[in-house]
């Protein structure tokens, strides 16, 4: 009489629990990030109604604003990861937007910074990322 075999070896069920265990510390950080950054957009969505109101009133106006509250720029506390966005004219054609993260929920980006600087010229306002405290694995791509 053949005799067969019945169900998995103790070394076939140590590798698969082997394999399981180096994907999953694969796996777990890059999901981390990926989470951290979904929060972050919260931010960048906060950055860009301040875009909007700088560049609005630079156009219908011809410089920037001197306040948020001439640009109409919402400087309060914004969802859960958004501590408050500020704003600041550095001359009549340059001006700042920044948003500072809450200080929790966000990983190593906890209460960090990252702004945008705006020039404005008869072509409208142009928006470049500036100096940040955010770790640059979080920032959106074209800030990186």
């Amino acid at each position: 009489m053949k005799n067969v075999q019945q169900g998995f070896t103790l070394i076939e069920l140590m590798i698969v629990v082997a394999i399981i265990g180096i994907l999953a510390a694969i796996a777990i950080p890059a999901y981390q990030d990926y989470t951290i950054r979904a929060k972050i957009t919260e931010g960048v969505g906060a950055l860009a109604a301040a875009k909007t109101s700088v560049s609005e009133y630079y156009i219908s106006e011809g410089g920037m604003p001197a306040t948020a509250a001439q640009a109409g720029v919402n400087t309060g506390a914004i969802g859960d990861y958004v501590a408050g966005v500020a704003y600041t004219q550095t001359s009549t054609t340059v001006g700042v937007v920044q948003v500072t993260l809450a200080a929790s929920g966000l990983g190593t980006a906890n209460g960090t910074t990252f702004k945008l600087t705006g020039t404005g010229s008869a072509q409208g306002v142009s928006w470049d990322c500036s100096k940040t405290t955010t770790p640059e694995k979080f920032l959106p791509a074209n800030c990186r």
